[in-house]
């Protein structure tokens, strides 16, 4: 896959891992035999491919306290970032800013768990968001966020959680319209499991976590 041409961008994904990550998920499977850890990790792990894949390794900031995620992201050329477990939006403000300090003025913040992204999508947004001082794309549902990106070289205000895409409108960024529905549709629970399957193309380790 071609790389996203000028302005480079960095991607700041954080990842949970370990045991407490996606308990929704995990406590929502009823597929008997399946490793719920394997799975949590393959789709965290296809997001941070495809987003590699768009803006190269060494563009890709993963915030993590896992240690687990911490060596596959060092392995695959990530540039690692300690979460400092005072929430999500800290943990995301920490990569942007690792990013900013690298040289980096265009940022996008991306949640881990879109198995379904393409580099295609995710190119897009990034070529549409830098139109933009401060961006986001709203989750299927149009009440969560997906991702929040800034070309200012500052880091963007963020308020991810529940209602997010209420929250990041009022807080000054501009709503990206784009048909993207492998980055729109997020993996929190069985269902939208399912539903990945049935009308998306999850990423192969996803799929291999699956046994498909």
């Amino acid at each position: 896959m071609e790389q996203l041409p000028e302005p480079r961008w960095h991607v700041v994904v954080p990842v949970k891992g370990g045991p407490a990550a996606k308990s929704r998920l995990r406590s929502s499977l009823d597929v008997r035999g399946l490793d719920d850890g394997a799975l949590v990790a393959a789709v965290a792990h296809d997001t941070l491919a495809v987003t590699a894949a768009v803006v190269g390794p060494d563009h890709v900031v993963v915030v993590t306290a896992e240690p687990g995620e911490t060596a596959y992201a060092l392995s695959q050329g990530f540039v690692v970032v300690p979460d400092p477990g005072t929430g999500l939006d800290d943990a995301c403000t920490a990569g942007v800013r690792e990013a900013l300090a690298r040289g980096g003025a265009h940022v996008a913040v991306l949640l881990g768990d879109h198995p379904a992204l393409t580099a295609p999508e995710l190119m897009d947004v990034l070529r549409h968001g830098a139109g933009h001082a401060s961006f986001f794309v709203a989750d299927a549902e149009g009440t969560g966020t997906a991702l929040v990106g800034t070309s200012t070289g500052r880091p963007p205000a963020l308020a991810f959680g529940a209602g997010s895409a209420a929250r990041h409108r009022d807080l000054g960024h501009a709503p990206l319209d784009v048909e993207v529905p492998g980055l729109r549709h997020d993996v929190d629970d069985e269902a939208s499991l399912r539903w990945a399957v049935e009308h998306l193309t999850p990423g192969p380790r996803t799929l291999a976590a699956l046994g498909r």
